[in-house]
């Protein structure tokens, strides 16, 4: 893995809009559902968790599988469930950078040949 293939990865997962928007969605959700388990005062602050994962759904499936074969979820630490959630959300913003290349892509060449 050469230093072009880092740099095209790190670009697509937060070098665009697109990208860094979803990030930043990912993050006001986090930061939202860590309040609310600390400081709101509800019968199960747990459902604040709920959240994040739905934020991250389609990648965050076989990450959560992943990390059930390294941790029983009964036991699991919270900070690795957090760290599913951000490789996850990681995962989803290099698919949309490549989605929003290959699309800019293709218009442009659609431009070019008109």
């Amino acid at each position: 893995m050469g230093p072009g293939l880092v740099r095209t990865l790190i670009r697509l997962t937060v070098g665009n809009r697109l990208s860094a928007a979803y990030l930043t969605l990912v993050a006001v959700v986090i930061a939202k559902a860590t309040v609310d388990s600390l400081f709101v005062q509800d019968p199960d602050p747990d459902f604040a968790w709920l959240w994040p994962p739905l934020v991250t759904f389609p990648t965050f499936l076989p990450v959560a599988a992943l990390g059930r074969t390294v941790w029983d979820p009964a036991i699991m630490p919270n900070w690795f469930f957090v760290a599913m959630i951000v490789v996850s959300a990681l995962l989803q913003s290099l698919a949309l950078g490549a989605l929003r290349r290959a699309v800019r892509t293709r218009h442009q060449r659609m431009i070019r040949s008109c």
